[in-house]
């Protein structure tokens, strides 16, 4: 019994919702009613019809909860469409993303089933760069060009393009290709290492396109001189189609949104192919302490949508949320928490979008939390409250946070990544294949399958809950919040997209996800 209370409050959270014990009690005696598998269908069937309800409140009572089980238990064809009226919209604060970790022995991924306490252990640090490395290993065994038949008469040892370990570098001879993460162990020395050994690089080689900072993972071709690999070229690990991905490993939930059967998956596809008019508006860096020239921008951009004839699905309202850093020594939190209040009646003001759109909040890196360590939980509610009286059907959430919007996977992300991947750069970027930083930045996340490949002295990260920032398998859309400016790019099947900072640059962003169309705009 204790399980399925939390599997339906687990349920509830992703999309929005949560629930008041009487609530959860008339659920469970609901559930009580349906055997085995059925249960969590006829749970995730009571939770479409609630979503189009259009409750006035995030917190769902038992009177609202009773009032759609009596619709369900009353209607005779319930049963066959399970997910007929099913909400396009789903969201997954990073905190609730399912954790596995891959074993190389049965070759398949391991849930993790047991709670994830926030501070881990020493050993949780290491598990980090083991399981990032895992990830890609197991991903480029797969690669063609590293794929290498069980017999092939035609190559010797000395030509083929196996990956060693780097411990047998000390016997072999030739050149060789290996796979490790980039470390500094000593001052001005930087390592390649993978699970086996450790061995000191020569930098100067011909690279490709990304970003080379510490702890990303390469793989390198080259050959050992003076007890020093002398590389020759090297690259981040070759990309996997989506699709390969999901053929490769099915019957997991990585993206944290549940399960769904083929019949299930092929009806939502078709669905979201038919969404033609639906619009998401995503906008960053609010300054609400600025308020006439910010606010009055905002209002602006509410005031040309709410004259539409089909208002957007969802406003993503991305951080920081203050032209001042929230930490210790910011002293505005009543002021701050005000203007919270009164972006709330701005946006009640506007009757269509309050009615029919969503709202989402994603903090800043300098808006107000614990920490500055990534993931971030969503805004603290002492400020939100005012808010979230006026617009009941907001939601925030984490930083990184998920969408899924039908069977489309979309991350967003608000973090300065560019200019601080740039910094961290341990060699200038390769200009062969193009001299756009974005580009650049796309190129390294999605290769790395990581939405921050940063050294941890640079960013910190919860080493428990870095699976969260994990882009495996790689999403549909991926929305980069970042101070620089607008910039689109479309790269293996992936849509990849920054916003602009709203607050300096007027600008934003209209996405739509029926078509992955991105609409670049500003005031």
């Amino acid at each position: 019994m204790s399980s399925m209370r939390k599997k339906i409050q687990k349920k509830f959270k992703t999309r929005g919702y949560s629930l008041k014990i009487d609530a959860l009690n008339s659920i469970l005696a609901f559930a009580d009613q349906f055997p085995g598998d059925d249960e969590g269908e006829a749970i995730d069937l009571l939770l479409d019809h609630l979503q189009t309800e259009n409750l006035n409140s995030s917190v769902v009572d038992a009177e609202s909860v009773q009032g759609v089980i009596n619709l369900l238990l009353g209607a005779n064809d319930a049963a066959e469409e399970p997910t007929s009226n099913a909400s396009s919209l789903a969201f997954i604060d990073a905190f609730l993303v399912p954790k596995y970790r891959y074993d190389s022995v049965k070759k398949q991924f391991i849930e993790h089933t047991s709670s994830l306490p926030v501070h881990g252990e020493a050993s949780s640090k290491t598990e980090v760069y083991r399981e990032r490395f895992m990830l890609l290993l197991q991903r480029v065994s797969r690669a063609e060009i590293f794929s290498m038949p069980a017999f092939d008469a035609d190559k010797s040892q000395f030509d083929n393009s196996e990956i060693s370990p780097i411990q047998s570098l000390v016997v072999q001879i030739g050149r060789k290709w290996v796979m490790g993460v980039i470390s500094q162990l000593e001052d001005g020395h930087f390592y390649l290492e993978d699970l086996s050994a450790s061995v000191e690089i020569d930098f100067q080689y011909k690279i490709t396109t990304g970003f080379f900072t510490e702890n990303t993972i390469i793989l390198a071709e080259g050959e050992m001189q003076n007890g020093i690999f002398q590389v020759i070229t090297c690259g981040f690990p070759p990309l996997e189609d989506r699709d390969k991905t999901l053929n490769t490993h099915s019957g997991y939930d990585f993206f944290g949104n549940g399960m769904l059967t083929k019949d299930d998956r092929i009806r939502l596809a078709d669905l979201e192919r038919q969404a033609v008019n639906e619009t998401f508006v995503i906008l960053s860096d609010i300054w609400l302490d600025d308020e006439e020239k910010v606010l009055g921008k905002l209002e602006k951009v509410l005031d040309g949508f709410e004259s539409v004839e089909v208002v957007p699905s969802l406003f993503v309202f991305m951080g920081n949320f203050s032209s001042h850093p929230c930490n210790s020594s910011f002293g505005s939190y009543p002021r701050l928490r005000k203007q919270f209040g009164k972006l709330g009646r701005m946006i009640g003001n506007h009757p269509r979008l309050k009615e029919s759109s969503r709202f989402l909040f994603i903090p800043g890196p300098d808006d107000a939390g614990p920490s500055t360590v990534l993931p971030r939980c969503g805004l603290p509610n002492s400020l939100t409250e005012e808010l979230r009286d006026v617009i009941p059907n907001a939601i925030f959430s984490s930083n990184p946070c998920r969408v899924k919007f039908y069977n489309q996977e979309i991350v967003f992300f608000r973090k300065n990544l560019l200019y601080q991947m740039r910094r961290s750069c341990l060699i200038p970027p390769s200009a062969e294949e193009t001299d756009d930083p974005f580009q650049h930045l796309v190129y390294t996340i999605t290769h790395q399958s990581h939405l921050c490949p940063l050294p941890l002295m640079v960013q910190p990260i919860i080493w428990n809950y870095d699976h969260s920032l994990g882009l495996y398998p790689t999403p549909h859309t991926i929305v980069l919040g970042d101070t620089s400016e607008q910039k689109v790019c479309k790269f293996g099947g992936t849509t990849c997209f920054n916003p602009g900072s709203f607050s300096t640059d007027s600008t934003f962003v209209a996405y739509r996800p029926s078509t992955q169309e991105v609409e670049l705009s500003g005031l």
